[in-house]
């Protein structure tokens, strides 16, 4: 092999080697750095300001959009991740509930939308780790007869639920809501007068062998189209 041949191959030896390196060195470092939890809460953090940023960008932050019929209203509900990548609820592919409204908060955020049109009627926020729980029994006790209930937890939704706050969420179709615990996930949909169970709940529990970001699980979301009460 000539001189000049061995430097083209020096060099491209070099060349593949290096990046295969570099790559087999980080995927090392990660599954063996006990922080790894950490990174991702980092990358959850990451995603979570590219999203504020992409609120107002062509297609805004309702990511599933649907179409429905006309005696049917569209709902899109997510819930919070950690206690970093807030929670949004989208009604007719509007953001009606979300941190880039400023009216989410940690603990329950709660929607109330008119069964007959699909109208917003109410979007309000209860503190359900460090706040009253009164103001949120008041609030269950008053929705109106034909209303729709629509529910997104984000980081702790449980600690200050008494019985009779659960109860009244019962009472509004949930299954869920008696095992509902520290840092569990949750979204909800009931309805006012309505003695079904409700078949829009889903529910993900707290478990340190399967959470997604350390102390927390990963976020969950449900979407679809919506009756419109027409009795």
């Amino acid at each position: 092999m000539t001189r000049l041949g061995l430097n083209k191959w020096i060099v491209h030896s070099v060349m593949v080697s290096v990046p295969t390196i570099i790559f087999l060195t980080l995927i090392l470092q990660y599954y063996n750095n006990p922080f790894k939890s950490d990174w991702n809460l980092a990358l959850l953090e990451s995603f979570s300001q590219s999203a504020e940023a992409d609120a107002n960008a062509p297609g805004g932050p309702c990511t599933i959009k649907r179409e429905c019929p006309d005696d049917h209203f569209s709902f899109f509900i997510q819930s919070g991740a950690a206690n970093v990548f807030g929670p949004k609820i989208c009604i007719q592919n509007e953001l009606v509930l979300g941190t880039v409204l400023n009216n989410a908060v940690a603990g329950l955020n709660i929607v109330i939308v008119n069964g007959r049109t699909g109208a917003l009627t109410k979007a309000v926020s209860f503190d359900t780790y460090g706040g009253a729980i009164e103001p949120l029994i008041e609030f269950l006790k008053n929705i109106d007869q034909g209303s729709v209930i629509m529910v997104a937890s984000y980081d702790e939704p449980s600690t200050k639920l008494n019985e009779e706050a659960r109860t009244l969420f019962a009472e509004l179709g949930s299954s869920s809501i008696h095992s509902l615990g520290f840092r569990d996930n949750w979204v909800f949909i009931g309805g006012k007068g309505d003695t079904m169970k409700s078949k829009y709940e889903k529910y993900m529990k707290n478990d340190a062998a399967t959470n997604k970001y350390e102390h927390w699980p990963e976020l969950i979301n449900m979407d679809g189209c919506l009756p419109k009460n027409l009795n």
